[in-house]
């Protein structure tokens, strides 16, 4: 047995490291909650989750107050097990964001005691499925950007390496849009890949009218167009195009998911770890989607996603958009526009335990 001895549970607050806006919202600040569980066999492990500058105490107050306690005495190997007696306790608040993103930073911790027991990567102990996958990035085309700036970055970006970028979408008219983005793609060729989001900014017909301007281009995929709840305008519009509609950074189950892939409502899944409660409903909604033969390109967690998409048969994309260097001592690695997962027993995450103190606000 390795029975849980301990709980710990932090808050920081990290600063974007650039300024970061779409149709929705500003990027204020990154609350990111870790969590480290420590066992009777000398082992811990830490995971994390995140919100987008507002939330991060009630996730907090989740852990303390209603999980942790939980956790004391469990055997940490039986990680299913430990997930899923989680949510019967939070039944009267999940499905929803904020248990979801407790039980992230939970499951999370839970993956990187089970990797550095086995001795392992989270890559090749959650499948081993691809040595390295290639890297797009997303900080050049964020929605306040000039014409000028973004086709500037998409040049920087394909000159590092880098097999495609996200351009935010959302302007007042599609006109607007679509000059941002033949801008860019008369930069690049057409060898090069180019995303768009929405950040669920759409109505269902202004989605459809938008999305003929994108099919010239040979856009990627349009992410996020209308909001997640609104299933039969994502398949309306999955039938209108032939550009990949992408979702899943706002979806918050499994369940979820396999509406959306039975409805065919999704040509790419962006599942997100911490929204979805875990790496164990990760790996599920990513083996679904691969039954439905859908790619899996997984949204922000750069550092953790990088492990995941590669252990995966449908994982395709990792996405470039930094978020802890200023509370980590690894990097990301990246090599001819691919990302090559860490080696490192766990999660690949080496945390800056220093300058988290410095940073902790709870």
């Amino acid at each position: 047995m390795s029975k849980i001895t301990n709980v710990e549970c932090r808050l920081v607050f990290l600063e974007p490291e650039t300024v970061r806006t779409d149709a929705m919202q500003t990027f204020v600040r990154q609350e990111t909650i870790l969590v480290t569980i420590e066992t009777d066999d000398g082992l811990s492990g830490t995971g994390y989750s995140y919100t987008i500058g507002t939330g991060g105490r009630a996730v907090l107050s989740m852990l303390r107050d209603h999980l942790a306690d939980r956790l004391l005495g469990a055997d940490a190997r039986n990680v299913e097990a430990v997930w899923a007696h989680l949510l019967a306790g939070t039944r009267a608040t999940a499905v929803g964001v904020i248990t979801s993103l407790a039980l992230a930073a939970i499951d999370t911790a839970l993956w990187d005691l089970r990797c550095r027991r086995a001795g392992e990567p989270l890559w090749r102990l959650a499948g081993g499925a691809h040595e390295r996958l290639p890297v797009y990035d997303t900080e050049g085309g964020w929605l306040h950007l000039t014409i000028d700036e973004l086709v500037a970055n998409a040049r920087a970006a394909k000159a590092a390496g880098f097999r495609g970028g996200k351009i935010k979408v959302g302007k007042p008219t599609p006109g607007e849009d679509a000059e941002r983005l033949a801008a860019v793609r008369a930069e690049v060729g057409t060898d090069w890949e180019i995303m768009v989001d929405a950040n669920q900014s759409l109505t269902g017909p202004e989605a459809i009218r938008r999305a003929r301007t994108y099919e010239p281009l040979d856009i990627a995929w349009f992410e996020e167009p209308l909001p997640a709840d609104d299933l039969s305008g994502h398949v309306r519009l999955a039938r209108s195009t032939s550009v990949p509609i992408a979702v899943g950074e706002s979806i918050y189950s499994a369940g979820q998911f396999a509406q959306y892939l039975a409805a065919g409502a999704a040509g790419i899944v962006q599942v997100d770890v911490a929204r979805v409660g875990g790496i164990t409903p990760w790996l599920k909604v990513a083996h679904t989607a691969e039954a439905f033969n859908v790619r899996v390109a997984p949204h922000f967690l750069m550092e953790l996603h990088a492990g995941l998409a590669c252990a995966v048969p449908a994982g395709t994309y990792v996405e470039h958009i930094p978020q802890l260097n200023a509370i980590t001592h690894s990097a990301l690695v990246i090599e001819d526009g691919h990302v090559v997962p860490p080696e490192t027993p766990g999660l690949g995450i080496t945390w800056n335990w220093d300058a988290i103190a410095d940073l902790r606000v709870a």
